[in-house]
C-alpha cells in the first residue's frame, strides 16, 4: 500500500497563504492570446470602456487650446485697431464687440476646462479602479507555490500604493498631450506668421530644453522604481508588526520593532529624497527655459521694431503668444512626473498580471459532479520549490468513499501538504491524485474545490459577522441552517452569548474571539458546506477537553456517508476511525484501526506510549 518517501520543506510563509480565498473561489484557466500585447498597448487598452467620455474629454480639450489660442488674436485685432477707431463715430461699440467676444472665449474655455477637469478624473479613478480589481482578481488566481515566495506587504503595495497614480496618469495624459501639442503647434504659428525670425530663434532653443528633460526624466524613473520598492518594504513591516501585535506587545518588543520599521522608513525617505532631487531639477530648468524664451521675445522683439516693420501690437501679440507656448511646457512637467509615478506603477503591476498561475483548469476539464469520496495516491512525487529532498516520493495509498481515515506521524513529514494535494493546492511532480477514479489535474478546479471541506490548522477568519464567517463558504445558507452547523460544531452557546449574537462583528481575524471560539467556527463553517470530503488538519487543538468531546460526537455524525481525512495530535480524536495511516520520513509505515495498530505494538503503539498526543 506504500513506496517511500522522505522529509521535505514546509512552505516558510504558508499561513500567510489566502487559503479561503483561493479554497472557496473559483479559478478560470486563462485566455492565451496568439501573441501577448505590449505593457503600452495594454495601457492603451484600459482606455476602451470610457472610449466615448475619452473623446469627449478630448473634444473639451481642443476648445481648451483653441480658446487660449484665439484670446491673442483679439487682443492684436484691438490693438491694431486703435489708431484707426480714434475717428469712429462707433468705436466704443466695436470696442465692446470685441471684448464681449473675448468674454464669449473665456467662458468656453471655463466650460471645457471645467469638463477636462471634472470627467477627465472620474474617468481617471474608473479606471485605476479597474486595474486595482484586475489585480486583486489575478493574486486569487496564483497558487500557493507563488505566496511560498512572497511577502503579503509587498503584494499589498502593488495593488495599493502602485496604482495611487495612474488614475491621474489616465486622465492627465490624453488631456496634457492634446492640449500641449495643440497649443505648441498653434502659438507657434501665430509666432511665425508675426515674425519668423523671432519663432526661429524660439526653436534653436528646443534642443537644449528636449535634452535637459529627458537626461532627468530618466533619473526620474530610475528613483520613482526605488522608491516604489522601498514603500513596499514600509508596508511590508508594518503588516508582520501591527499583525502580530500581541506578540510583540507579549515579549516586550516595541523597541525593536520600531527600529526595524526606521530601517525601512529611512531607505524610502532616501529613494524619495533622490527622486525629489531630480525633479527638482527638472522643473527648475523647465521654468528657467521659460524664462529664457520671454528674454529672448522681448530684447529680439525690440529689435525687430527698431529695424524691422514689427509693431508694438505684434510685439505685445508675441508675449501672450509666449504664455500659451510656455503653457506646453509646464504641462510636460506634469505629465513627465504623473508619467514616472504612474507608469512606473503600471509596469509593477503588469509584472504580477503578467505572472502565469501554476495551477489552473487544463483544457477540457472535466466538471465533478457530487462524489462518494473515492480517494487514490498513486506513486505520488511532491517536493518544495528550493527544498534539497522531496516530501513525497512514490506515495501510493486508496481511500474508500465514507471512510474515516486518521492521518498520524511526527511533526514535519508531510501529513498537512498530503492533504493539500488533494485539492489541488499544489500540483504533484510526479504520480497520480484521483479523486472517484479521475486525476485531480483533469477536474476543474471550482468542481473539485466544491466536494472538499477543510478545517485548516492555522484558523483564519474574515472581519465581518459571525453569520458573514459561516456564510463564507455557502453565501445562500439560511439562518437555521446556519444555526445547525453551529450546534453541530458546539460553538452555538458561546455565539449567543456575544453582544449581538450571530450578528456580532467578530474584528479582523476574529481577534476579538479567543482560540477555542474562532476554531469551533472554522468547523461549523465546514458543517455548512457540507461536502462529501472533509478533511481536517489538526482542528481540534484549540478546543478544551468538554468542546473537544463535543466536537468528536458532531465528526462522527458527520462523517457517515462521507469520506472524512483528519490530522490529528490526540489520539483521542481519532480512536474511532476506521483506519489510521501513520506517516513517517520512510513513507505510511503502518495501516489499521486504532486497535490493531496497538496490537502490533510498532510505530503508532510507541507514538501513542508518549501520553496520548502525538
Amino acid at each position: 500500500m506504500h513506496r517511500t518517501c522522505s522529509r521535505g520543506a514546509r512552505p516558510a510563509n504558508r499561513r500567510r497563504n489566502p487559503l479561503f480565498l483561493r479554497f472557496f473561489g473559483s479559478t478560470e484557466a486563462p485566455q492565451h492570446a496568439a501573441r501577448k500585447p505590449t505593457r503600452f498597448a495594454r495601457f492603451l487598452g484600459y482606455y476602451r470602456p470610457h472610449i466615448k467620455l475619452l473623446a469627449a474629454v478630448l473634444s473639451a480639450a481642443v476648445l481648451v487650446a483653441g480658446t487660449a489660442i484665439t484670446l491673442p488674436l483679439l487682443a492684436n485685432s484691438i490693438v491694431s485697431q486703435l489708431q484707426h477707431l480714434q475717428d469712429a463715430p462707433d468705436a466704443t461699440w466695436q470696442l465692446l464687440a470685441i471684448g464681449a467676444s473675448m468674454v464669449a472665449v473665456f467662458i468656453v474655455q471655463a466650460v471645457a476646462t471645467y469638463f477636462v477637469d471634472y470627467r477627465g478624473h472620474a474617468m481617471g479613478a474608473k479606471i485605476e479602479a479597474q486595474v486595482r480589481r484586475d489585480l486583486f482578481e489575478h493574486c486569487q488566481k496564483l497558487s500557493f507555490t507563488f505566496y511560498d515566495r512572497q511577502r503579503t506587504g509587498q503584494l499589498m503595495s502593488r495593488i495599493s500604493n502602485d496604482s495611487l497614480w495612474l488614475g491621474e496618469l489616465f486622465h492627465h495624459g490624453p488631456e496634457d498631450l492634446t492640449i500641449a501639442v495643440l497649443k505648441f503647434i498653434g502659438a507657434l504659428t501665430i509666432i511665425a506668421l508675426i515674425d519668423p525670425i523671432v519663432a526661429l530663434a524660439i526653436l534653436a532653443l528646443l534642443p537644449l530644453a528636449i535634452a535637459y528633460a529627458l537626461h532627468f526624466n530618466n533619473r526620474m524613473r530610475l528613483a520613482m522604481t526605488r522608491s516604489k520598492e522601498r514603500i513596499a518594504g514600509v508596508n511590508e513591516q508594518v503588516e508582520d508588526a501591527l499583525g502580530g501585535i500581541r506578540v510583540v506587545q507579549s515579549f516586550g518588543t516595541e523597541a525593536a520593532e520600531l527600529g526595524r520599521f526606521d530601517v525601512e522608513n529611512q531607505r524610502f525617505v532616501r529613494s524619495r529624497e533622490d527622486g525629489y532631487r531630480s525633479e527638482a531639477l527638472l522643473w527648475s530648468g523647465m521654468d528657467g527655459f521659460g524664462q529664457l524664451v520671454t528674454i529672448v521675445v522681448i530684447v529680439l522683439g525690440a529689435h525687430r521694431i527698431l529695424t524691422a516693420n514689427l509693431s508694438a501690437g505684434d510685439l505685445l501679440t508675441l508675449l501672450l503668444c509666449i504664455g500659451v507656448f510656455l503653457d506646453p511646457i509646464k504641462r510636460l512637467d506634469n505629465f513627465i512626473r504623473l508619467w514616472q509615478e504612474g507608469f512606473t506603477g503600471f509596469t509593477r503591476a503588469m509584472e504580477l498580471l503578467e505572472i502565469e498561475p501554476d495551477i489552473v483548469d487544463r483544457p477540457g476539464a472535466i466538471t465533478l459532479e457530487p462524489v462518494r469520496g473515492a480517494i487514490s495516491f498513486k506513486d505520488v512525487r511532491f517536493g518544495y520549490e528550493g527544498a534539497a529532498r522531496p516530501v513525497f516520493d512514490r506515495l501510493t495509498f486508496d481511500i474508500m468513499p465514507g471512510q474515516f481515515v486518521a492521518l498520524v506521524g511526527p511533526s514535519g513529514v508531510g501529513k498537512t501538504t498530503l492533504c493539500s494535494l488533494i485539492p489541488r493546492f499544489y500540483d504533484v511532480q510526479g504520480g497520480s491524485i484521483s479523486v472517484e477514479g479521475v486525476d485531480v489535474r483533469g477536474l476543474s478546479l471550482a468542481s473539485l474545490r466544491r466536494q472538499v471541506g477543510l478545517v485548516q490548522q492555522d484558523v483564519y477568519l474574515f472581519a465581518g459577522s459571525v453569520a458573514d464567517n459561516l456564510r463564507y463558504g455557502r453565501p445562500d445558507a439560511t439562518e437555521d441552517e446556519i444555526v445547525a452547523a453551529a450546534r453541530a460544531a458546539n460553538a452555538h452557546d458561546f455565539i449567543m452569548g456575544l453582544p449581538d449574537g450571530y450578528g456580532t462583528d467578530i474584528g479582523q481575524r476574529g481577534v476579538k474571539l479567543s482560540g477555542g471560539q474562532k476554531q469551533r467556527l472554522t468547523i461549523a463553517r465546514a458543517f455548512l458546506k457540507n461536502p462529501p470530503i472533509l478533511i481536517f488538519d489538526e482542528a481540534t487543538s484549540a478546543l478544551d477537553n468538554e468542546s473537544e468531546r463535543a466536537v468528536q460526537a458532531a465528526l462522527l455524525e458527520l462523517a457517515k456517508g462521507r469520506t472524512m481525512l483528519v490530522i490529528a495530535h490526540r489520539l483521542s480524536t481519532i480512536r474511532h476511525a476506521d483506519r489510521i495511516l501513520v506517516l513517517t520520513e520512510e513513507g505510511i509505515v503502518e495501516d489499521g484501526t486504532h486497535e490493531a495498530l496497538m496490537a502490533a505494538g510498532g510505530v503508532y503503539a510507541g507514538l501513542h506510549a508518549i501520553g496520548g498526543r502525538i
